[in-house]
């Protein structure tokens, strides 16, 4: 019994848990930022790319 009130008081696996959550909620709001900076690039690179042919 003792060892079940003990395991109950335990917050180290909740703990880890919230750190886990963490972790995906930053890596998930990376690759989002990371996906639209892509894209405004890519349409830079473009537009440059489409400028140079005209003016050359």
């Amino acid at each position: 019994m003792k060892f079940f009130n003990k395991l109950a008081r335990d917050e180290q696996g909740a703990t880890a848990i919230e750190y886990g959550l963490i972790a995906a909620l930053i890596a998930v709001a990376a690759m989002t930022a990371m996906q639209s900076l892509g894209n405004n690039l890519s349409s830079t690179f473009t537009t440059v790319g489409n400028k140079m042919t005209t003016s050359a």
